[in-house]
């Protein structure tokens, strides 16, 4: 080939803007399947991964505004049907499939999504028994965050009123479909905690397809239930539609008019419950009066009952008894008393100074101070004295007194 056959010369600028337009203008929206492989997400929201099969890959990415619609979240190993075109970057010279649209192979995107949410509540315990509240026996105030136009709340009143008026409804007005419903429903079930008296809380709505029914299965609505201070019960759809609220709340519910038949009891059956009560303890306490009737016809049949006095037998002849010991002791006493009373008296009379006046001694004393007179210093002409002898006393005046130094000091006088 000669030189002036040769390619024009260009730069590499030159010949990336070529490829840029040549391969945009004949690949501008394309439709790729293959596997997720190391998937990133940036910050700022946008998701960069890799699409491949057996033989070859393609980098791809998903610009947050895409990335926030999606239903599902991209995650290594899913296989997926993606859409968009093909674009090149020239600073690094690659080129990239740039997805604006992304389907699950072999799921749809809401079951896809379904999935990964359960999966990933469960793991964090919210789906456990264990952390499952009773329901109030006989609710005070319930709070329905509903839709207040649907055929559901309805029911649901309808049901509430007929089986028990005596508890007090609260409706809390959310949209239950459409894409701003979600936040709503969350926001519905926090106002509804926070009404005073509230004792539980129901929420759902009636039947629809998939879509219709998806607020309940968007991971805001199940952590606010979850978070709830007050029991919640979930009811969305029908028997066969199970969400994640249904799956998070503390009691779940196949339809709305079953859940208000879970929250309140039955009047009817409440009143033949009564009744039953009321025979039951009607016949209980009749068994009872009859049983104690029996005792006492039992009870008046012993001997103790039919003669009474003999009760006082043992004890009457105890008090014989202990009278007679007691006459005993007392009598034996008064003998031992009598006895030391007389060997006193004769030991007193011994003693006695009557007794040394009967055998011929007197006592003189003086008359007026009564003081024994027993020496002759002790009395004085004109004094009276008083002489007392074994059978009486005499009164004398003293007209001298001698004094005689052989007389006895004892006070004995002739």
């Amino acid at each position: 080939m000669s030189a002036w056959d040769a390619p024009a010369q260009m730069t590499v600028s030159e010949l990336t803007r070529q490829i840029k337009d040549l391969l945009e203008a004949n690949f501008d929206q394309v439709v790729c399947q293959g596997e997720i492989s190391n998937l990133v997400r940036a910050r700022s929201g946008h998701v960069y991964f890799t699409l491949k099969d057996e033989r070859a890959q393609i980098s791809a990415v998903m610009w947050k505004t895409r990335a926030s619609r999606l239903k599902f979240d991209l995650q290594d190993g899913l296989e997926v049907v993606v859409t968009g075109p093909v674009e090149v970057y020239p600073p690094r010279g690659s080129y990239q499939l740039i997805v604006e649209q992304a389907m699950p192979q072999g799921l749809g995107p809401l079951e896809l999504a379904f999935r990964q949410l359960q999966e990933k509540l469960a793991a964090e315990g919210l789906f456990a028994p264990e952390r499952k509240r009773p329901l109030p026996r006989y609710p005070n105030r319930l709070a329905l965050v509903t839709s207040p136009t649907g055929a559901a709340v309805r029911d649901m009143l309808q049901v509430l009123t007929r089986r028990w008026p005596l508890t007090d409804v609260v409706v809390v007005p959310v949209p239950v479909q459409g894409p701003t419903a979600a936040p709503k429903i969350a926001e519905g079930l926090k106002q509804a905690a926070r009404i005073p008296g509230v004792d539980v809380i129901l929420t759902g709505r009636g039947g629809g397809s998939l879509e219709d029914l998806w607020p309940f299965n968007e991971e805001i609505v199940a952590r606010t239930i979850a978070a709830s201070p007050i029991p919640v019960v979930s009811a969305v759809g029908h028997e066969i539609d199970v969400s994640i609220a249904d799956l998070v709340a503390d009691r779940r519910a196949l339809t709305p008019s079953e859940a208000a038949e879970i929250i309140v009891p039955d009047r009817a059956d409440i009143q033949r419950w009564l009744t039953d009560q009321k025979f039951r303890l009607e016949n209980l306490l009749r068994q009872q009066s009859e049983q104690a009737r029996r005792v006492l016809d039992l009870l008046a049949q012993r001997r103790i009952f039919q003669k009474p006095q003999e009760l006082l037998t043992e004890p009457r002849r105890r008090c014989d008894d202990l009278e007679a010991r007691m006459s005993q002791r007392m009598q034996r006493q008064l003998e031992t008393s009598g006895q030391k009373l007389q060997s006193l008296t004769a030991q007193l009379e011994a003693l006695s100074p009557l007794r040394v006046l009967a055998r011929g001694y007197t006592m003189t004393q003086d008359a007026e101070s009564g003081a024994v007179i027993s020496r002759i210093d002790q009395v004085r002409q004109g004094q009276q004295m008083r002489t007392r002898l074994a059978d009486g006393e005499v009164i004398s005046t003293i007209d001298a007194a001698t004094e005689t130094p052989s007389a006895p000091s004892d006070g004995k006088q002739d």
